[in-house]
Parts: structure tokens; sequence; C-alpha cells
């Protein structure tokens, strides 16, 4: 992951602006072809499954791998 700053949010503001400014044609066109792009439509569904439960519990790394194990068919 890299490290957001000042200079990339500045980049991501003046798309984002730029994109809102197009005609919805336009707008429809360019998400379009980012989810034809496969690597991009996965990273975009992985940030929305984490934007999703980003207000759930933690809980420690192996405590989710015995609650895998247990869980799966044998």
């Amino acid at each position: 992951m890299k490290i957001k700053t000042r200079s990339t949010t500045a980049t991501a503001e003046i798309f984002w602006t730029a994109f809102q400014s197009l005609p919805k044609i336009e707008q429809q066109e360019v998400v379009s072809r980012l989810a034809s792009d496969e690597e991009f439509r996965e990273d975009l569904l992985d940030i929305a499954v984490c934007e999703e439960r980003r207000h759930e519990p933690t809980r420690p790394f192996r405590t989710y791998l015995e609650e895998r194990s247990r869980k799966k068919p044998r």
C-alpha cells in the first residue's frame, strides 16, 4: 500500500473534480473502462468490503484461522 501524501491527495482531488464535471454519459464511460480492468475491479471490491466491515470488532488472526478451519468441511 502506498502512503498518502499531500501531492497524491491533491492529484486525486483534481481527477475527482474533473470526473464530476463530465456529462453523465461520459462518467459512465469512465466507470465502465475502470470496471473492465480486472485488477482494478478486484481492488475496488476489496476496498468496498473493508469499508463495509470497518466498524466490526477486530480479532486475532489465529482466532480467525481456528474459526475458518472449524467451518471447513473435511
